[in-house]
């Protein structure tokens, strides 16, 4: 009884997530601020400072985040790897941001039946990383290409027009990265657009699958409903002609 007491008393990675996981959210939704009034503004020192301190401390909690799930995990090495994706946000400050993507979770859909409820987590979770990637790859391509010799890149409208084309695959060519980290954040941009592009086109080649599918199934219900009615009448039909003779 002891022992089952303390087991259900001990913290878990459930408990944590669930006390920590909108603080953390409005962490990061904070450190997005903070990054893009100092790279939109393009502060200098010892105005950044503000700006600095504030991410450095939300940078922080995530990493004490990380490492106390880290330490709760059952199975650390297992845990390690099946989440590198939270090590690099914490690992990589360009990725942080992506921890507004928990956002999304707040909507609430209408009970639709589960494959719609399904495809509309999709879609939500698709279009709102698409902005996201696109409003923070647009920041960082300005924070290093901004004072880059040869860079045509230069303002906010600059980096937000070439994210937008970079991610749809346009590829216009009017405004490149010339930086070696300018490009490497228009590969991950490039990778990330094709990703969302084949998630969303299959989630609406899924819908209108479903939507034929059912179609096909209230044609044939109402043929079968046809053909019962049909057979119906023709045994009505014998009947007559049998009770007919009879009389006869």
């Amino acid at each position: 009884m002891t022992e089952a007491r303390a087991a259900s008393g001990r913290l878990t990675q459930a408990h944590w997530r669930h006390y920590t996981d909108i603080p953390l959210t409005v962490a990061a939704f904070i450190f997005l601020v903070a990054y893009a009034w100092e790279v939109i503004v393009d502060l200098k020192p010892p105005d950044d400072l503000i700006a600095e301190t504030i991410m450095w401390v939300i940078w922080s909690l995530f990493v004490l985040d990380f490492l106390i799930l880290l330490i709760l995990a059952e199975r650390r090495v297992h845990w390690f790897f099946t989440h590198f994706l939270d090590f690099l946000i914490v690992a990589l400050p360009a990725l942080r941001p992506l921890r507004l993507l928990r956002l999304v979770t707040l909507l609430k859909f209408l009970n639709r039946g589960a494959g719609r409820a399904l495809r509309g987590r999709v879609v939500t979770y698709a279009a709102g990383a698409a902005v996201i990637l696109v409003f923070v790859a647009a920041l960082a391509e300005l924070d290093v290409e901004r004072h880059a010799i040869g860079s045509h890149i230069h303002t906010f409208g600059d980096s937000l027009w070439w994210a937008c084309v970079t991610i749809a695959s346009v590829g216009y060519g009017d405004i490149t990265p010339v930086t070696f980290e300018g490009r490497l954040i228009a590969v991950g941009v490039m990778a990330a657009g094709i990703a969302l592009v084949g998630t969303v086109a299959a989630t609406f080649a899924s819908f209108f699958i479903d939507r034929v599918t059912i179609t096909n199934q209230i044609e044939n219900d109402e043929t079968q409903d046809a053909l019962a009615l049909l057979a119906a009448e023709v045994a009505a039909l014998r009947a007559e002609l049998k009770q007919s003779k009879e009389h006869q």
